[in-house]
């Protein structure tokens, strides 16, 4: 017993040698080139301190109630949100199945045979079974009893089973940066969802407004007919015109249906449990500081993901490194077994055995050579793909920051444009009044009044949906430091900042 004692001491001296030896480099984050200052961001709000996105409430810059009770419910009933819930649940359980490799397998077992030996077999003196062509001996049938705990233990030297929890626990970091940039897409979604759809019942408004213009329109041409100034061809295009915008007014009603519908999906509700009465877009799209673009880095889940994903794919190649070097495990087993089920847990049916084993791969045809090099084109891929997806998001920035700056002076222009119209309008109706016109160019004004208005309200429109993309390009208030810690992913309980 003391050789064997000696034995399993010096096997954990050298176990908790090697314990702080893991193969394979170390995670060091690739540079990425940031610029210095957002190109289109010249005379843009400047991010200050007491001045930035709510954290998960973004919406909330906006100003609209009805807005604020819509988001809200994304976050309950959204069932692609679920989705992803479930796919970090996943990953965490994946680091839990890693780390359990840390500690010995024990399993326990009952067993019962029952047996009997060949007549023609006997055994010699030193064991070797031998064949007799005539029965030797009288066999009976005979029982076995057995009750064995066995315990398994593969000391992790070379640190494979730690570097198969580090990628398993940023990959996990990494699904916690896709839940959150998910759930940014959701909420983004039904924001511009909304805000089109406030587009839309603005034109309607607007539509609606001018049918009772050309209502009005339609009656003056026909009393100028009926008093013979007017000829039966005005009064044809004054009903054509009335006609056609009045179909305008129902198309936008389709149009709307179908945003109210995606409205009532995303918050994981059947299409008819949704009604929401016309609100007409009047606001403007408030001022959202974005910083400067080294903060990006911190503020938007995918890069955040793509980041974890490097490690993750930077521990890989020291997993497949680790199979190079020998495999040492330590085993033993014990327990009981007998004949008899009476003398069965009795002291003398004890037996154990305990003792290392030590495998080592001496030929695999380049196989661990190739999983090496598959593991390092990981990495590179990896490395790749972070870097685009910071320039995917500075190019993001640096879009909605022009549409915004653009639309802007387009939203000046255009209420020149509709002011403008609109005095032709009122021109070209009194000259058609006084006879020296013809209604054909009273419908031409009309028309291009009509059009004016439309434009007017759609760059509205197209201004709050790229505030809306600007914030979600900036990360919509989420920061880096909310990711869950390596030993919260390692937890059972989900962190408590992803239980929204």
């Amino acid at each position: 017993m003391s050789r064997l004692h000696h034995g399993l001491v010096g096997a954990l001296v050298v176990a908790l040698v090697a314990a702080g030896c893991a193969v394979g480099p170390n995670y060091v984050r690739p540079p990425v080139v940031t610029p210095d200052a957002y190109k289109e961001a010249d005379g843009w709000k400047k991010a200050e301190p007491q001045d930035q996105l709510s954290r998960g409430l973004w919406w909330e810059a906006f100003g609209d109630a009805q807005l604020n009770a819509l988001e809200q419910r994304v976050n309950v009933s959204n069932q692609n949100l679920m989705v992803a819930e479930a796919q970090f649940s996943q990953a965490r359980a994946l680091v839990r199945e890693a780390r359990a490799a840390f500690f010995p397998t024990v399993t326990v077992g009952v067993g019962y045979t029952r047996f009997r030996q060949s007549e023609t077999l006997a055994t010699s003196t030193n064991g070797t079974v031998v064949s007799t062509i005539t029965p030797t001996r009288s066999t009976s049938p005979t029982s076995f009893f057995q009750f064995p705990i066995d315990v398994a233990w593969e000391l992790d030297l070379w640190g494979r089973i730690r570097r198969t929890v580090e990628s398993n626990q940023a990959s996990a970091q990494a699904s916690a940066g896709d839940l959150e940039a998910a759930r940014l897409s959701f909420h983004a979604e039904l924001a511009l969802d909304y805000f089109q759809l406030q587009t839309l019942d603005a034109e309607k408004e607007l539509l609606d407004a001018t049918v009772v213009a050309f209502e009005k329109a339609l009656e003056l041409t026909k009393n100028r007919y009926a008093g013979g100034v007017a000829s039966r061809a005005d009064v044809v295009q004054a009903e054509a015109q009335l006609k056609m915008t009045q179909a305008q007014a129902v198309d936008v009603g389709v149009q709307r249906a179908l945003l109210e519908h995606a409205m009532a999906v995303l918050m994981g509700e059947p299409p008819s449990a949704l009604t929401l009465a016309a609100t007409p877009l009047t606001g403007e799209p408030p001022r959202i500081p974005v910083g400067v673009p080294s903060e990006l880095l911190e503020r938007r889940p995918d890069i955040a993901a793509a980041e974890r994903r490097m490690q993750a794919a930077n521990a890989q190649i020291g997993v497949a490194i680790a199979a190079y070097y020998p495999t040492v495990t330590l085993s033993a087993s014990a327990g009981f077994q007998s004949s008899s089920v009476s003398q069965w847990f009795t002291w003398p049916s004890r037996f154990w055995s305990v003792g290392p084993g030590i495998s080592e791969t001496v030929f695999d045809g380049g196989l661990r050579r190739a999983q090496t090099d598959f593991a390092r084109a990981g990495f590179e891929s990896s490395v790749a793909t972070y870097r685009q997806t910071v320039l995917t998001a500075f190019q993001s920035v640096e879009d909605n920051l022009a549409a915004l700056r653009i639309l802007a002076e387009e939203n000046r222009v255009q209420d020149d444009a509709v002011a403008a119209a609109q005095q032709s309008v009122t021109l070209t109706t009194n000259q058609y009044k006084a006879g020296t016109v013809s209604y054909l160019n009273v419908i031409t004004a009309q028309t291009i009044y009509l059009s004016n208005e439309v434009t007017a309200v759609q760059i509205r429109g197209r201004r709050m949906a790229a505030a809306v993309a600007l914030v979600q390009a900036l990360g919509g208030g989420w920061n880096a430091s909310e990711l869950p810690s390596t030993k919260e992913v390692t937890q059972r309980q989900a962190p408590a900042a992803l239980q929204r």
